[in-house]
């Protein structure tokens, strides 16, 4: 039998019904085992503390469990410790991390206890784990990349473009650097070939910019008045739901880059943008940038822009740490990040 469209919707839809219902069942067995080992590791940490037994209970306790649970696994000593650490790790936490924890797989939770110290950071990392329903080699990438401080140092002018609710979860998506060693360019190269090795690797591209993000073309054109302007990628962002237009320079960031990515986003909402969509956002990604520079560019502009840096390898732009915040500033960009995710997540 050959099946038309109505068919073909028809098991389409009983397939994505039956995904469903698995990923929530899922959902529903990590959270229950989650529980279950964070009340472990509480009993194991308050036991040791009560009776002041050492370290050797944890490796009785864990063979007594794999004799009495024979074929279940994650009761090994390395395993219990991972239990114990969390709880005393997120116990006294000011953040909502005990309910988060059960929110991503126990690997991704030991990949987070493990790699990051600051609970801000461990806080940043569940959800965007969460959100983004990352792998342990996502995780891992995100992590060793700093994703979290490029993300905190980020030059973007959204706090006086958007509004509130909006300014912070549009400011997680700019980082202010991107990685883009998936490109195999190397130096020099021009923008043309910068942006058809974007296009040739789209799929990484959208990953390291950050997920949800949808590609929509590549050089846009706008009409305006019998000329047709473009513009190097327009993408879509789903959970803001608005358009974002992307401009690619091998070069410094110039003053006048701001002013003609304004120019685009002015045409962009006028002309493209649907009326039950946010504002357009414009990103800049420059091969260098003075952040002076930036910071006076962006000062006066009236659309939501960010501009960003990228490189072709691994490593950490020279002297970055010149470029952090005041410890002051620093607090404050995380407390504001963190209480926005704090109240979207109730």
């Amino acid at each position: 039998m050959q099946l038309d469209n109505l068919h073909i919707d028809f098991i389409a839809d009983i397939k994505h019904q039956i995904k469903t219902a698995q990923y929530k069942a899922l959902q529903n067995v990590n959270k229950e085992q989650i529980l279950l080992y964070w009340n472990i590791g509480k009993t194991i940490l308050e036991r040791q503390q009560q009776y002041g037994w050492g370290k050797s209970i944890v490796e009785i306790l864990s063979a007594e469990l794999q004799k009495e649970f024979v074929g279940i696994f994650g009761f090994s000593a390395r395993n219990l410790w991972y239990m114990r650490n969390l709880y005393e790790q997120y116990k006294s936490s000011t953040l909502i991390l005990q309910p988060l924890v059960a929110e991503i797989p126990w690997t991704h939770n030991i990949i987070i206890i493990e790699k990051c110290k600051d609970e801000h950071e461990r806080f940043y990392y569940i959800n965007l784990t969460k959100q983004h329903c990352w792998s342990k080699t996502q995780l891992t990438n995100a992590i060793e990349a700093q994703t979290y401080q490029r993300t905190l140092i980020n030059q973007t002018n959204f706090s006086q473009t958007l509004p509130a609710s909006d300014a912070n979860e549009a400011k997680m998506l700019v980082k202010d650097e991107y990685l883009f060693d998936f490109l195999n360019l190397t130096e020099p190269h021009t923008e043309a070939q910068l942006e058809q090795a974007i296009l040739t690797n789209i799929r990484n591209f959208l990953i390291e910019l950050g997920g949800d993000f949808a590609f929509l073309g590549n050089q846009y054109p706008l009409k305006i008045e019998g000329k047709t302007f473009e513009f190097d990628l327009l993408l879509y962002h789903r959970q803001l739901q608005c358009l974002v237009a992307i401009e690619l320079k091998t070069d410094e960031f110039q003053p006048e880059f701001a002013g003609k990515m304004n120019f685009y986003l002015t045409a962009l909402n006028r002309l493209v943008k649907k009326e039950h969509e946010l504002p357009s956002i414009g990103i800049i990604i420059c091969k260098s940038k003075k952040r002076t520079v930036v910071e006076f560019a962006l000062q006066d502009v009236n659309k939501p822009i960010g501009v960003a840096t990228y490189n072709l390898v691994e490593q950490l732009p020279v002297n970055i740490q010149q470029f952090f915040p005041t410890s002051a500033e620093f607090a404050e960009r995380v407390e504001s990040i963190t209480k926005y995710i704090q109240e979207k997540s109730k």
